[in-house]
């Protein structure tokens, strides 16, 4: 059987997401995702009102005509998980394919979120519900198999998509740690790597996010930053000013960490932001949590504002409000606090805990580094980095590698200065450049088995 895998996005840049593998006449795409740096440099984009050839052009979203150039029917679309840069373009792109979109339920709900804002594009694809562990036939040859393997990522109920086919497994690696005591969730499934590595023909090809390949040793656990995150906040249990924090919106496990420690401090913690309602009423909604009964959640602007009236009436010492922006995006709540566009007043002494790391990309360092720096001129003191990476350092990928023993080996999510750890640490392996490790770009097509 022919497997060929067409680098669709993602593979000059973090962000884009796009992979599609052919086994024979069946095609399964891994991910469809936005670029959101190339449309925060743009002032008042609204994307969901732009058609997919402009926001290709943007270099926004994955250029996917490279597809007619792949023999075969979709037969599936798979997002790994719930970031935008994994789904964020399946309301512009999956309309063009007689495919499902196969994912886990959080993902779904997400996807599902995204395809009724969507105001440029029908899209009327069939939204199908798999959990980890459990598998799907693809195609009608019965000798194509999909799998989903559980794995910990910043974000709730990710997978590890498996094609399985007559020639060896497909493993798409995008995007994950190895969590082994996760906050929320099961821990990352390593004895079932180890089974596909060692199953029929083994692994064909790795597909592998090499995002922090030029990091040594392991990624710590969410528990780390966790254990961190409570030592900061109980640090101010007797400060009586005002106290904010910011995490990405989708990292479920930190914002309940968040919910916690601000009840045990003594604070009212209350969640605003469209996007952080969005992702933690989801959990919410679908049981991955069980956040307070009195625990507020706001994202509309008036709602926020009416919320930052009621927080400086009521005394800023008695609350603790999580926060969008922690990228200092410019129309997240964050930013606003610090222009002095919202009714929050900041007074010196206040504490703002960035509960993330700076995403490595130059559009996101500098809106967070202004965003820092207003902060400081309203008299805020900024606590940094309160935070463990979602993706693996090279202990990790040296793991992984010795797991699944692939044949073949394609590295993702970086651009080419990007990837030259990765290389390495391959070659350390015994794997060779331009005979089984495929460096490659947008746009590609690998031929593995003829």
């Amino acid at each position: 059987m022919e497997i060929e895998i067409a680098t669709i996005g993602g593979y000059e840049e973090v962000g884009r997401q796009m992979t599609a593998v052919r086994a024979g006449d069946d095609v399964v795409i891994f991910d469809m995702g936005l670029n959101l740096s190339q449309v925060l440099i743009h002032d008042n984009v609204e994307t969901e009102r732009m058609h997919s050839l402009d926001l290709i052009d943007m270099g926004a979203i994955p250029d996917d005509r490279v597809m007619s150039d792949l023999e075969g029917d979709v037969q599936a679309i798979v997002p790994t998980h719930g970031h935008l840069d994994h789904i964020g373009a399946i309301s512009k792109l999956a309309h063009r394919y007689n495919a499902p979109v196969v994912a886990t339920p959080f993902t779904i709900e997400l996807v599902k979120q995204q395809i009724e804002g969507e105001q440029k594009f029908g899209v009327e694809n069939d939204l199908i519900k798999m959990d980890a562990g459990e598998t799907m036939s693809i195609g009608d040859s019965g000798q194509v198999e999909l799998e989903f393997v559980n794995v910990t990522h910043s974000i709730i109920d990710a997978i590890n998509p498996v094609l399985h086919t007559p020639e060896g497994a497909v493993v798409y690696g995008l995007d994950k740690r190895m969590d082994h005591t996760p906050v929320i969730g099961d821990p990352i499934d390593m004895e079932r790597f180890r089974e596909i590595g060692r199953e029929g023909d083994g692994v064909l090809c790795y597909i592998e996010d090499c995002t922090n390949a030029n990091k040594k040793g392991r990624t710590p656990s969410e528990n780390v930053a966790r254990e961190h995150l409570r030592d900061v906040l109980y640090s101010m249990e007797d400060y009586d000013g005002g106290i904010v924090a910011t995490t990405f919106s989708s990292h479920i496990a930190r914002v309940t960490s968040l919910v916690e420690f601000a009840k045990d401090i003594g604070r009212q913690p209350v969640l605003l932001g469209r996007s952080m309602e969005k992702y933690s009423g989801t959990a919410e909604r679908l049981d991955f949590v069980d956040f307070p009964e009195d625990l507020g959640m706001f994202g509309h602007r008036k709602s926020v504002d009416r919320t930052f009236k009621r927080i400086m009436n009521e005394g800023k010492e008695n609350f603790l409000p999580v926060v969008t922006g922690h990228q200092g995006e410019p129309r997240a709540m964050l930013t606003r606090m610090a222009r002095g566009e919202t009714p929050y007043e900041l007074d010196d002494g206040d504490k703002v805990v960035f509960s993330a790391r700076v995403i490595p990309e130059p559009t996101n360092e500098g809106q967070r580094y202004q965003a820092e720096k207003l902060l400081g001129m309203q008299g805020a003191r900024v606590y940094d980095d309160i935070h463990v990476s979602g993706h693996l350092n090279q202990e990790g990928h040296y793991e992984m590698l010795d797991a699944l023993q692939p044949q073949h080996v394609i590295p993702a999510h970086q651009d080419m200065s990007g990837y030259s750890s990765y290389v390495n640490l391959c070659e350390s392996e015994g794997y060779k450049l331009g005979r089984d490790l495929h460096v490659t770009r947008n746009g590609n097509l690998i031929q593995l088995v003829d």
